[in-house]
């Protein structure tokens, strides 16, 4: 199975370019311009064993705002693509919840 998938987006404050392999070892090249979310992200490819390509260009001379928002919408959609049906994924979930 080969989930891979590549999304651009582009709008008025920014031009987002991302490519996601699901079954990759964790490499990353990750260029934001934020060196904080960049470091996250990278943490993010790291851990998952994901591999993430991503090159955004926003409007930080304003703020960062648009530039992470749009990162993350446009990360989320490849990832949601590269799942394709979702096949053969299972949920698990864990919860200690005292009540007294």
């Amino acid at each position: 199975m080969n989930r891979t998938a590549k999304i651009n987006r582009e709008t008025k404050e920014t031009i987002i370019k991302v490519s996601v392999n699901l079954e990759g070892v964790g490499s990353y090249n990750i260029k934001t311009g934020i060196g904080f979310f960049d470091h996250m992200l990278e943490q993010l490819s790291r851990h998952s064993g994901i591999d993430i390509d991503l090159y955004a260009k926003g409007d930080l001379h304003i703020d960062s705002h648009h530039t992470v928002e749009d990162v993350g919408y446009t990360l989320g959609k490849a990832i949601s693509e590269a799942l394709g049906d979702r096949k053969g994924i299972n949920r698990f979930g864990s919860a200690f919840i005292p009540m007294d």
